[in-house]
């Protein structure tokens, strides 16, 4: 049994050359961004910083050698992560979210769509490239997001249409989504490439009638709204988009009728990604208060790490970073084995860590006292932003913990699957009623 959690002298440089961008070029950049009231300035204010990330290798990393990217494994992927989620996790979402839009074309697509939008976006060399990952439904939609996969009758999940005109080879696109990162691009004229999730099958049910579908940049018909303003990851671009009869290529359309199964693996492959963020920025948390609590007294005589409770305080942070580390990787190595099909723990590890962070940094902020509250230290802005974690990328609650359930819940389950590395299998249906109907319950609570 090989189990070695010493990084290889390539995983090292990767670290090194990941620290050394997020310190130097992308930290004196972070501050005015996240203050910036309006958030498409705020987005653009790195926009420098993006071209440097992706000539180092950094937005298209994770896609296959053989069109254009860097290969990286997914453990590999977590070195980096951590390190630019360290600084700014928003920012990191920005480069993250082009594996979230073009991996499901590795997954899914045609080989003659993948030497389409995939080498270009690998190959760009202004180093601008971006993809739109454009699944989110807006709030007061009929269905929601998160019921993606509902059973019919409609509306249910995916609000998005897209009628197949085959008279004339298109798809006609009609609804709007809200919150995807990077859909409007650098200046809300479209992103390079976004990757919608829609619903081909108007009354079929969410497993059967959704498709993905890729929407290039200079498309007529859609608008690209004002971005959200946000109290965390404000770096990161979140638009609403109108589509109104927007027509698109057939040919764009790929996983037909498989739209779940995209949603689905799609979130799975980001699931250790956001635990590693989390991570990272518990990190920052807890070595800001560790270097404080050795040089603070507090007007005593000694620095306070002195008192018990302080160390003490310190020492479960210092665990919650490590164990929650150890499940990022473990949930990444179980990626690399089983082609990103880690449905159970990919979400385990997303709401594990997640769920931790927020903890971690308020403990991280008694620790400082009041001063925490002072912006001119980073703790507050840790703060806003670990209140995202479990509310974004398939929210814990609306997402993740549902399809975790659904993967127990499969009659084959091996409880001890994980633990020794074996699949863990997630077929192509919806979740149990009681399960979905627990999901839209909690939703709504929440």
């Amino acid at each position: 049994m090989a189990i070695d959690f010493t990084l290889t002298s390539y995983q090292r440089r990767l670290q090194r050359i990941a620290r050394e961008f997020a310190t130097e070029i992308l930290a004196p950049l972070v501050r005015a961004a996240d203050e910036d009231p309006d958030p498409q300035k705020a987005f653009q204010a790195v926009k420098g910083a993006y071209v440097e990330s992706y000539k180092l290798g950094f937005a298209t990393g994770f896609i296959p050698k053989k069109y254009g990217g860097g290969g990286v494994s997914n453990v590999d992927l977590q070195i980096v992560v951590e390190e630019l989620c360290a600084v700014d996790p928003g920012f990191a979402t920005i480069l993250l979210v082009n594996g979230l839009a073009l991996m499901p074309l590795v997954w899914f697509g045609s080989e003659q769509q993948k030497q389409k939008w995939l080498v270009p976006a690998t190959g760009d060399p202004r180093g601008e490239y971006l993809a739109g990952w454009t699944v989110s439904e807006p709030p007061g939609s009929p269905g929601g997001t998160a019921n993606f996969d509902g059973a019919a009758p409609w509306p249910a999940g995916i609000g998005l249409t897209a009628i197949h005109d085959r008279k004339n080879g298109e798809y006609v696109l009609n609804g709007r989504k809200f919150w995807p990162v990077n859909a409007g691009g650098w200046d809300l004229k479209g992103a390079d490439t976004n990757v919608c999730i829609v619903r081909t099958e108007p009354q079929a049910e969410g497993s059967r009638g959704l498709s993905a579908i890729i929407v290039p940049r200079g498309t007529p018909g859609i608008c690209y709204e004002q971005p959200i303003s946000k109290s965390g990851h404000r770096i990161c671009q979140n638009n609403s988009v109108v589509f109104s009869d927007c027509r698109v290529p057939e040919e764009n359309a790929f996983a037909v009728g498989n739209g779940d199964l995209v949603v689905n693996k799609a979130f799975t492959w980001s699931g250790p990604v956001a635990a590693i963020a989390s991570v990272a920025v518990a990190r920052s948390a807890y070595e800001f208060a560790l270097a404080w609590a050795k040089k603070y007294t507090g007007g005593g005589d000694r620095p306070i790490i002195n008192h018990q409770i302080v160390a003490y305080t310190l020492a479960e942070v210092a665990m919650k970073v490590e164990a929650g580390r150890a499940f990022a990787w473990k949930a990444a190595h179980y990626h690399d084995l089983h082609n990103a099909d880690g449905h159970a723990i990919g979400p385990m590890a997303k709401v594990f860590c997640s769920e931790m962070l927020f903890t971690a940094v308020f403990q991280a902020m008694k620790v400082v006292g009041v001063n925490a509250l002072d912006r001119s230290h980073p703790l507050e802005r840790y703060l806003r932003e670990a209140s995202v974690f479990p509310l974004y990328d398939a929210g814990n609650i609306g997402m993740q913990m549902r399809k975790i359930c659904a993967v127990m819940a499969e009659p084959d389950f091996d409880p001890r699957a994980i633990a020794s590395s074996r699949a863990t299998p997630f077929g192509k249906k919806a979740p149990p009623p009681e399960i979905q109907a627990v999901g839209r319950n909690l939703k709504r609570q929440a």
